[in-house]
């Protein structure tokens, strides 16, 4: 059965952007922050990480078949100029899907979350589904959708900014105990979601 995760790096107050769509290079600094090339799909772009943080991501991107984000996050990138770095197929979740993006990766889906859900695990065949951005995070959570939470806590204190999950609808939700690798500048957190 396909996992569901949700990921992102988070400050210590749990925000995964500072005030303003600010503080993204604390969030990340991590992934050039050592000697070990990671390539990703884009093509002339390689994240530099230590060996720690690099063995992290390279299973966290082996084991992923497909994403989900929010059209907030899609448009945040630009598309990931035409393909998310881990070079697998996204489903985005919007009221209305944007032209001139077919023939690409990207699947835009307009009737919600648990459709875009359903779609990317068709993509994802045995692979995990990747969720990211908060909102996508907190929306699957509440409709019982998110196997696991995966968080790469950094080092940094915002005050104020985009929470992970926000206020949740059924809160509390209870988690496993974590699965705790610590890297260089992050510590990498995975819990999964207890039904």
């Amino acid at each position: 059965m396909t996992k569901v995760i949700a990921g992102a790096s988070m400050s210590l107050d749990g925000f995964i952007a500072g005030p303003d769509e600010t503080g993204f290079e604390h969030l990340f600094r991590w992934l050039g922050a050592g000697d070990v090339e990671v390539p990703t799909a884009n093509p002339g772009h390689t994240l530099r990480m230590s060996a720690v943080d690099a063995e992290y991501l390279r299973d966290q991107w082996d084991n992923t078949g497909a994403i989900v984000v929010g059209r907030r996050l899609f448009d945040l990138t630009g598309g990931w100029g035409g393909a998310h770095p881990i070079g697998r197929p996204v489903v985005v979740v919007t009221h209305e899907a944007p032209t001139g993006w077919e023939d690409t990766p990207f699947t835009f889906v307009t009737d919600g979350v648990t459709s875009a859900i359903e779609r990317a695990k068709a993509l994802a065949g045995d692979r995990w589904v990747g969720v990211n951005g908060g909102t996508m995070a907190r929306q699957c959570l509440e409709a019982g959708l998110l196997d696991t939470i995966g968080v790469d806590l950094v080092p940094v204190v915002f005050g104020k900014g985009v929470p992970l999950f926000g206020e949740l609808a059924n809160a509390p939700v209870l988690l496993g105990a974590p699965e705790v690798v610590v890297g260089s500048g992050v510590t990498h957190l995975r819990y999964d979601v207890l039904r």
